[in-house]
């Protein structure tokens, strides 16, 4: 368990820039695609061990309330023996109540050590989802800026061969090349007003949404919710 829980830490405290960085350079997600691979194994790792944690918990924190209740069981007994002069079958008790206080306390001290660790795994389970939750997001966000860049060589790379053919001093080829040019300009700005018509639509929405709530709240102040 140890193990495992040193390979979650690992993972938790992996560095997002260094991968951001090295998934750049390589031109390529498979190192947070391996990341994923390995976080994913870690997390079903860590569910079985805290199903199995959880499940030696109950059953010391079980045994120790049987043994605390028969202790104090014994305990009553042993008055009661007393007070008739049973003193014979008082000390057969009282050895037997020790023996049950003994037994408790030390299903009490498991008990408590198990817990100490479910409560480790469940930590950790629950920081490693948060770190995967990120990690995949931002995976979706490099793969994006990476078609971009792609998309961008090829439009530099096409814009440099018009420049070549452009130096031939052609005039026609020179004019194909400037509509060309054009072309791309007016998709860049289509690209923006579409971005634009966007976030207007969200706002409006949201800002619907925000008047809606109002009114809703102002009803219920008035009596007139239904």
């Amino acid at each position: 368990m140890a193990s495992l829980l040193n390979n979650v830490q690992t993972l938790i405290s992996a560095n997002l820039h260094a991968l951001v960085d090295s998934a750049l350079k390589a031109n390529s997600v498979a190192v947070f695609d391996q990341y994923i691979r390995q976080a994913d194994d870690n997390l079903d790792d860590l569910q079985d061990a805290l199903v199995t944690v959880r499940g030696q918990v109950k059953t010391l924190h079980r045994k120790y309330e049987m043994f605390q209740g028969e202790a104090e069981q014994l305990d009553a007994d042993i008055d009661r023996l007393l007070r008739v002069g049973k003193e014979d079958l008082a000390v057969a008790a009282q050895s037997q109540y020790n023996s049950k206080l003994e037994l408790a306390q030390e299903y009490k001290e498991q008990w408590e050590r198990q817990q100490v660790e479910a409560d480790k795994l469940s930590s950790a389970r629950l920081k490693l989802e948060a770190k995967l939750t990120t990690i995949k997001q931002e995976r979706e966000h490099l793969v994006a800026l990476l078609e971009l860049a792609k998309t961008k060589e090829i439009a530099a790379k096409a814009i440099r061969s018009l420049d070549d053919v452009q130096g031939l001093g052609d005039s026609d080829i020179a004019r194909v090349g400037e509509q060309i040019r054009a072309r791309l300009d007016r998709a860049d700005a289509e690209m923006e007003i579409s971005s634009t018509r966007l976030e207007t639509q969200i706002d409006e929405v949201l800002g619907k949404e925000r008047l809606i709530d109002q009114l809703g709240e102002r009803k219920r102040r008035l009596g007139l919710a239904e």
